[in-house]
């Protein structure tokens, strides 16, 4: 009797108390970056010639944000935003870095902490994959800079096939553009890659998700497809054979690469039991850059390189079931820098971030327990053209100059076509003064960036030379 009594008390008390410690567990967390992808590239964004059904997979078992932006319209100053959870601009990171390993300026500075450093105190272990581009000296590199493993390259861009990578040291490049043809890390090893890039990438993802199973875990895949070179393989070409426009189809296929990496990603989790409480966040660095590699941004304004909203505003979903609701469509105004202030506010001690943040923590707003916007403004700077925009509810203002500013409202003109400024002078006045007031908290640049190239080699004629220690 007494023995019964003690199975049903097991029953009734020990596995609830098990299964809440279990929803308790920090969240592993896997934030998937594509590099230059259009806003209308995916299917949950309403493709038709590019098929993304893990993507796509991905979005409905979630959320997706419909007015999601990233802190800047070029790869690098973006991702130091999302990966610091702060405006780029605090801390001078105003352009996209040079590839320069003898440079410890050249990149993050060291005074900001990435979600992986944050994430230790949690006891997570972490992996940079892909495209890091937010320094290329010893200091900056993933593994100084919170990630326990890295695997990937340093510079802004690559190139694709395993046989074009012939630099084995970063000192045997001339050009800037020579760091697409460095061999890759892993960790601080240079190694021969066999595969395509972007399914190498794919790879290490699944390989870490597997050996971190029983442990939270957060993995940075940072994709630099679909952002030329335009390169594929035939597996992922055959699928677009319908497509006549040659750098349509290249796209394309590189779009079809990285989906099926999402899916090799979706199927490890479900086969080991982790998609509960993993976070899967997809969104893209950027607007594509429709000209250069073939993107699409729909009705989008602009592209890459421009505040007009196809250079900012991106595809953005997250899943996440122990407590998103899937098929939710949110669409106040979010920003990438929310990513980390989501994230940390889910560890099971809740960790604490040294630096102030800028984005806010997303969940409350996501299972109804906060209706408000989760941000009044935001705001965007391109340092060296003394351009601007600033966001406010659907209100939004380009500067482009002291004499010409563009007044939008996005609700009824998500295209940018009717500048409203002429008749509402007063709303662009006080705008560009919200503007200024933010942009006094912010820096100047911390270092030279990519079209300071010729700039800096002449300041720099040491820049490819390797120094003795």
């Amino acid at each position: 009797m007494l023995k019964r009594i003690a199975c049903v008390l097991f029953l009734f008390i020990v596995i609830p108390w098990t299964q809440a410690q279990e929803i308790k567990k920090s969240p592993n967390l896997i934030i998937i970056l594509a590099d230059d992808l259009g806003n209308a590239d995916v299917g949950f964004n309403g493709c038709l010639d590019i098929q993304t059904p893990n993507i796509d997979r991905l979005a409905e078992s979630g959320v997706v944000f419909t007015n999601a932006y990233v802190t800047y319209c070029v790869c690098g100053p973006s991702r130091a935003g999302l990966i610091t959870g702060r405006y780029q601009d605090r801390f001078g990171f105003t352009d996209n870095p040079l590839f320069a390993s003898n440079d410890s300026l050249m990149g993050l500075p060291l005074s900001e902490e990435t979600l992986a450093d944050v994430l230790k105190q949690a006891n997570y272990k972490s992996l940079a994959i892909g495209k890091w581009h937010l320094g290329a000296h010893e200091l900056l590199h993933p593994m100084k800079r919170g990630f326990d493993d890295f695997y990937g390259f340093l510079s802004g861009g690559h190139e694709y096939f395993p046989e074009q990578l012939t630099l084995n040291d970063p000192f045997e490049a001339t050009t800037q553009y020579d760091g697409y043809k460095t061999k890759l890390l892993k960790n601080y090893t240079r190694v021969e890659e066999k595969e395509y890039l972007t399914d190498a990438f794919s790879r290490e993802a699944v390989a870490y998700i597997e050996e971190n199973r029983n442990n939270p875990f957060f993995i940075y895949l940072a994709y630099n497809a679909p952002h030329t070179p335009l390169q594929a393989t035939e597996k992922y070409l055959s699928r677009y054979s319908n497509i006549k426009d040659e750098k349509r189809r290249t796209y394309a296929a590189m779009v079809s690469a990285v989906d099926d990496g999402v899916g090799s990603i979706l199927s490890k989790l479900n086969e080991l039991n982790l998609t509960e409480n993993t976070i899967v966040i997809f969104l893209s660095d950027n607007g594509g850059p429709e000209r250069t590699n073939g993107s699409d941004n729909g009705v989008l304004r602009g592209g890459k390189s421009q505040l007009f909203e196809g250079g900012i505003r991106v595809p953005f979903a997250m899943q996440w079931p122990a407590k998103i609701p899937a098929g939710m469509i949110y669409e106040k105004p979010v920003i990438s820098l929310d990513i980390f202030s989501s994230v940390i506010a889910q560890t099971s001690n809740r960790v604490k971030p040294k630096n102030q943040l800028d984005g806010v923590n997303l969940i409350p707003y996501l299972i109804g327990e906060n209706d408000k916007s989760p941000h009044d403004y935001l705001y965007w700077r391109k340092f060296d053209e003394k351009k601007y925009a600033i966001r406010n509810g659907d209100e939004k203002l380009i500067v482009e100059s002291e004499i010409h500013k563009m007044l939008f409202d996005l609700k009824n003109d998500i295209g940018e076509q009717n500048n409203q400024s002429n008749d509402r002078m007063e709303r662009v006045v006080q705008l560009n003064k919200d503007l200024r007031k933010w942009e006094s908290e912010m820096q100047g640049p911390a270092f030279l960036g990519l079209l300071k190239d010729k700039i800096y080699n002449e300041q720099h004629p040491e820049r490819f030379t390797k120094q003795i220690k």
